[in-house]
């Protein structure tokens, strides 16, 4: 065996290696969602026969239906948003380009080292003053413009042609007709990254929904999960499918759009 043929069969040996240690705990989720709690905690492998009468338990315990729907509404709406509202600025930003705005745009970036949670006491002061608690615009007003996602767009406006905005305006279209007929079809790969990352991190959000809202009815899956784990005693079968559902959508969408994702992240780096 030749050299080459050594280090690519090593190099297969640790992707296969790295791949099963990436899978595992998915393939974890799913096999201990349909075992009992005594199964989960003894370390099975195997596939059990208590799926049916988990997901009958979980129902049960929490408002999986009302979780989901809400959890679905908070991640629509933020993300059809945000989408809008961060790519309007990453195309102005670089458009319209001068020294004033990449002085914005520096202090936009420096704000993404600011964690969230030293903004959170003054945000639910705000909202409460407001009396927006308990309400959706205050689950997605704090996060539906992302210096992250402004950066992107930036970035992806970069390769948009100036010459073809200049003939746009010779052909008489205004600046949202160009923005919204030539720029977003365009841009379709970038807009399937963003929109995978937003609903993801939108789906996945934790701790501002725990802290904004107040009512049962509003919960989320996320908050659904957590709840689960507050008793005394924890059912570890039950907790796994609350888990592989809350998974679910998110692992749907990444699915679905892993190559616009892949091609949207290169195009935004360039």
């Amino acid at each position: 065996m030749t050299k080459t043929k050594r280090m690519n069969a090593l190099m297969y040996v640790v992707l296969i290696i790295v791949s099963i240690i990436s899978v595992f705990p998915l393939y974890w989720m799913v096999i201990a969602s349909t075992n009992k709690s005594v199964d989960v905690t003894r370390g099975t492998l195997l596939p059990g026969a208590a799926f049916i009468d988990n997901l009958k338990s979980l129902f049960a315990q929490q408002p999986v239906q009302r979780a989901m729907f809400n959890s679905f509404k908070y991640a629509i709406i933020l993300t059809l948003l945000a989408l809008v509202i961060c790519s309007l600025a990453g195309y102005g930003f670089e458009i319209y380009h001068d020294k004033g705005k990449d002085a914005v745009m520096s202090v936009l970036l420096l704000a993404m080292m600011v964690p969230f949670v030293a903004t959170m006491v003054p945000l639910f002061r705000l909202f409460s003053s407001a009396g927006m608690l308990n309400t959706t615009p205050a689950v997605i007003l704090p996060t539906i413009s992302t210096p992250f996602l402004i950066m992107m767009f930036r970035q992806s406006a970069r390769s948009f042609p100036h010459d073809i905005i200049e003939a746009a305006r010779i052909d008489g279209l205004n600046e949202l007709q160009i923005f919204f007929r030539m720029f977003i079809p365009t841009m379709r790969s970038t807009y399937a990254a963003a929109m995978t990352i937003t609903f993801m991190n939108a789906w996945n959000n934790y701790l501002w929904p725990k802290v904004i809202i107040l009512d049962d009815n509003s919960v989320t899956m996320p908050m659904l999960v957590a709840n689960l784990t507050e008793g005394y005693v924890t059912d570890y079968g039950v907790l796994m499918l609350a888990v592989l559902l809350c998974s679910l959508p998110t692992i749907i969408i990444f699915f679905l759009l892993q190559k616009s994702f892949a091609e949207g992240i290169t195009g935004a780096v360039k």
